[in-house]
């Protein structure tokens, strides 16, 4: 990255931190911190509150766990799109929520609700796909870390910053140290320097990197594709995933060997099978129901 780049990177670091400290978020808009729409199976989450960009208030992530688990098992939801209002996607914690005026107590609630929702992301039913148009710094780092797809505008910019202000971003390193790999997770958390979009889709922190004015486009396609397969087979396979990518080798290979067995006990499991050999489209029904 050329040096002008980092310097107006860096001034919009400071300016991202600053305004956080400054006083407690205030909402984008009347509609609340976030805003959550839903059609044709995409479920689009809005971070809505550009004047402390977007900062993860507990109010905030409040508000975002809501409306990931908002009839979550209805067989109308098919894919979640996270989403921000303004520049910067998401600036991290409201520093304004840290400060010495709060006890530790508070201090514990507000980094374990959001413990919560990263590891609830993975937990879904269905694909997650951060959309991200912009600045995104530590824990706001650490939620694109944390969803499934990240597609990125090329304007956007990854970085995790705490420890220049003394704050060390120890769980956005758990996000980030399962995406990365380690000597580029180490050298963002020590030295707080940025990733560049491209840079961030080498490492593997993002899955494409598009023109800002194709980012809706690009991402609705893949929203879209997603929603033409069975919610209960990528329900499965989401969850079984993640489950075999925290064991070993030969572990990972029986438990998914067991749950292709189970895959094909279900309903869509055999309708996709059924479908591809009378060479039709298959008729999903989107249950855990077995096939009798």
């Amino acid at each position: 990255m050329a040096a002008a780049g980092l310097r107006r990177l860096r001034k919009a670091l400071a300016v991202a931190f600053s305004r956080a400290a400054a006083g407690p978020a205030q909402p984008g808009s009347p509609e609340g911190l976030t805003v959550r729409r839903q059609a044709q199976g995409v479920r689009s989450i809005l971070l809505n509150n550009p004047r402390s960009r977007n900062a993860l208030s507990l109010a905030m992530l409040q508000s975002l766990r809501e409306d990931l688990l908002h009839d979550v098992k209805s067989k109308e939801l098919r894919v979640i799109v996270i989403s921000a209002e303004g520049p910067v996607f998401c600036s991290g914690h409201d520093l304004k929520e840290l400060s010495s005026e709060d006890d530790v107590k508070y201090h514990s609630q507000v980094f374990e609700l959001c413990a919560e929702v990263m590891t609830l992301i993975q937990k879904l039913p269905v694909p997650v796909i951060a959309k991200v148009n912009g600045l995104a710094t530590a824990a706001g780092c650490q939620l694109v870390a944390s969803c499934d797809i990240a597609v990125a505008s090329e304007k956007s910019q990854f970085a995790t910053p705490g420890v220049n202000i003394g704050l060390f971003c120890s769980t956005p390193a758990v996000a980030l140290g399962r995406s990365l790999p380690r000597k580029v997770a180490l050298e963002m958390l020590f030295t707080g320097e940025p990733l560049s979009a491209q840079e961030a889709l080498m490492h593997g922190l993002v899955s494409k990197v598009v023109p800002e004015d194709k980012l809706e486009e690009e991402t609705m396609k893949i929203s879209h594709k997603i929603c033409k397969s069975s919610k209960s087979v990528l329900a499965l396979g989401k969850a079984t995933f993640y489950r075999q990518m925290a064991q070993d080798l030969d572990t990972a290979y029986k438990i998914t060997t067991q749950v292709m067995a189970d895959n094909l006990t279900l309903r869509d499991g055999q309708e996709g099978i059924e479908a591809f050999i009378q060479k039709r489209k298959p008729v999903w029904s989107h249950s855990q129901d077995k096939k009798k």
